[in-house]
C-alpha cells in the first residue's frame, strides 16, 4: 500500500495535539491529526478537565442552595436524576468535540481515526476501521497523553474499584466511598460525591493533602473537606484490598494503627502514567526516562530529529494548558523559528471548595531552594466582595524578591481563584514589581482587589487591613 505524504503528523487529538495541528495549519503546513478515540479532545475533554468541572458546577449549586437557608432563602431538598445529569454532561462534551472537528475542517486538517504505530522514524501506520493506512512525514508530534495510574496491588478486576475515568461516569452514588490519594483529582471528585450524598474517606500517604501547594493555601480547603467529608486520613497507606460481597474490604495503616473498613466503592487517585505502550517508539530513536515519559529538550525535540513530544507524554506538569503551550513551541521550532520552553509560567488550579490556584515560585519551593523571599498576604475576611459571597476563608499571597521587589509567585485560595490567577501569570511573565501591582486600579467591589491590597500590604498601607509599614531602605553610601 502506497504511503500518504504529509509535512506534519500529530498523534493524539487532545489539548496539545489539536492545538499543534491547528497552529501548524495556520502556518501553512499540511497536517494530519491521528486520534484513536471516536471523539477528539483527549483525556481533558472526554475523561478529565471538562466533565469534572461540569459535575463540580452542578453539585456546587446543591451546596449553595443549602447555604442560602441562613440568608432567608430556602429551597426544597434536591432530587438527583443521574441519567439526566450524565446526559447533560455528555452534551457538553459532544458540543466541544464537534467544535474541534469543525475547526479542523476549516483549517483543512484531516482527522484520521485509528491507532497510530511508528514503523520507523519516517512512517506512521494507522489501524482504522477501514484497514491499515500508512503515512510518511517530515515531522511528527507525539501527544498521546496519560492515563490514571492503577497499582497492581489495587487492580482486583472489580468494577467497584475505580479510576477517575469510571468515577466521572457517576454510575451511582455509593453510601461509602474511599479515595486513595489526596491530590487535586481525588479532592475534586471527593467534593462531587460528598455533595451528592456519599460518605467520603480520603487516605493520603503524605503529611498533607494537595502537597504541591503551600500549606497555608491548602489549609482552607482542608478545613472545608473536614466538615463535609466523613474523614481525612493523613499519613495513611493502604496495605491490602479484597472483595467482600458487594463491598471492598480495605486494610490500611493510619499513623501506625491498622484499620479495616468496608466501602461500596474505591477511587484510586495516585497519579497518572504515560501512554507510551504499543505505539512503536522502539522503532525510532525516541528515548524514555525512568518513569516511562518521553525525553525532550526545551524545544520539545526528542532524541529522534524528526519526532517531537508534547503534553503529558513528555512529563513534567500534567496540565492541559501546559500541553497547549508546548504545542506552539514544537510547531514554531519545526517552522524554523526561535522558540523554547524556558521560564514559562504555568498556573495550577484545584477546583475544590474553596478553589486553590498558584503560579510562579511557591513559598515552599523558595525554602527548598534556599531562595530568600518576602511574603505578603491579604485575608479575604477583609474583602467586601468576599463577604457578599459569604466566602471569607480565602487569602491572596505574593512571593516577592526582597532586593528588586519583583513578584516571583502568587497564590490564591478562595471563591473563583482559578479565574483570578491569570493576573498573577501576567504580572510574573512581565517582570512586574509589587509597586506595579499596587498602583494598578482594581474595580470595587471585586475579588480582584485582593491582589492589589496584598501588594499594598507589602508596603504597610493596604486600606482594608492593618499591617506594619515596610521599613524604609537604608541610604546608600
Amino acid at each position: 500500500m502506497e504511503a500518504i505524504k504529509t509535512e506534519i503528523i500529530v498523534l493524539g487529538a487532545g489539548p496539545g495535539g489539536y492545538a499543534a495541528a491547528f497552529y501548524a495549519a495556520d502556518k501553512g503546513k499540511k497536517v494530519i491529526l491521528v486520534e484513536q478515540d471516536k471523539r477528539p479532545g483527549g483525556v481533558c475533554l472526554n475523561r478529565g478537565c471538562i466533565p469534572s468541572k461540569a459535575l463540580l458546577h452542578a453539585t456546587k449549586t446543591i451546596s449553595e442552595a443549602r447555604e442560602f437557608g441562613s440568608r432567608g432563602i430556602h429551597f426544597a431538598a434536591p432530587r438527583i436524576e443521574l441519567d439526566q445529569l450524565r446526559a447533560w454532561k455528555e452534551s457538553i462534551l459532544t458540543r466541544l468535540s464537534q467544535g474541534i472537528v469543525t475547526l479542523a475542517q476549516r483549517r483543512n486538517v484531516e482527522i484520521v481515526y485509528g491507532r497510530g504505530y511508528f514503523e520507523d522514524s519516517n512512517t506512521l501506520r494507522v489501524e482504522t476501521s477501514e484497514g491499515q493506512k500508512f503515512y510518511t512525514f517530515d515531522h511528527a508530534i507525539v501527544a498521546v497523553g496519560s492515563k490514571p495510574a492503577m497499582p497492581k496491588a489495587f487492580d482486583l478486576g472489580n468494577p467497584r474499584i475505580m479510576t477517575s475515568t469510571e468515577a466521572l461516569e457517576i454510575e451511582d452514588i455509593p453510601d461509602h466511598l474511599l479515595i486513595i490519594g489526596g491530590g487535586y483529582i481525588g479532592m475534586e471528585l471527593g467534593t462531587v460525591y460528598s455533595t451528592l450524598g456519599s460518605q467520603v474517606v480520603v487516605a493520603e500517604a503524605a503529611d498533607n493533602i494537595l502537597s504541591g501547594a503551600d500549606p497555608d493555601l491548602a489549609r482552607p480547603v482542608l478545613a472545608h473537606v473536614r466538615k463535609h467529608f466523613k474523614e481525612i486520613r493523613i499519613k495513611a497507606r493502604v496495605q491490602k484490598m479484597s472483595t467482600q460481597g458487594k463491598q471492598i474490604k480495605v486494610v490500611m495503616d493510619h499513623e501506625g494503627q491498622v484499620k479495616e473498613d468496608l466501602f461500596d466503592r474505591v477511587l484510586i487517585s495516585v497519579g497518572r502514567a504515560p501512554n507510551c505502550d504499543d505505539i512503536g517508539l522502539e522503532n525510532t530513536r525516541v528515548q524514555l526516562d525512568e518513569k516511562g515519559f518521553i525525553k525532550v529538550n526545551e524545544q520539545q525535540q526528542t532524541e529522534d530529529p524528526k519526532i517531537y513530544a508534547i503534553g503529558d507524554i513528555a512529563g513534567g506538569l500534567l496540565l492541559a494548558h501546559k500541553a497547549s503551550k508546548e504545542a506552539r513551541i514544537a510547531v514554531e521550532v519545526i517552522a524554523g523559528e526561535a522558540s523554547s520552553f524556558e521560564d514559562i509560567i504555568i498556573p495550577a488550579v484545584v477546583f475544590t471548595e474553596p478553589e486553590l490556584a498558584w503560579c510562579g515560585l511557591t513559598e515552599g519551593e523558595a525554602r527548598a531552594k534556599g531562595i530568600q523571599v518576602t511574603v505578603s498576604k491579604f485575608p479575604w475576611a477583609a474583602c467586601g466582595r468576599a463577604l457578599t459571597f459569604e466566602k471569607t476563608d480565602g487569602m491572596t499571597k505574593l512571593i516577592v524578591e526582597p532586593e528588586t521587589e519583583r513578584i516571583l509567585g502568587i497564590g490564591i485560595v478562595g471563591h473563583g481563584a482559578g479565574e483570578l490567577i491569570a493576573e498573577g501569570v501576567v504580572a510574573i511573565e512581565m517582570g512586574a514589581t509589587v509597586r506595579d501591582l499596587a498602583e494598578c486600579v482594581h474595580p470595587h467591589p471585586t475579588l480582584s482587589e485582593t491582589l492589589m491590597e496584598a501588594a499594598e500590604a507589602f508596603y504597610g498601607h493596604a486600606t482594608h487591613v492593618y499591617t506594619r509599614k515596610k521599613p524604609a531602605a537604608a541610604p546608600q553610601a
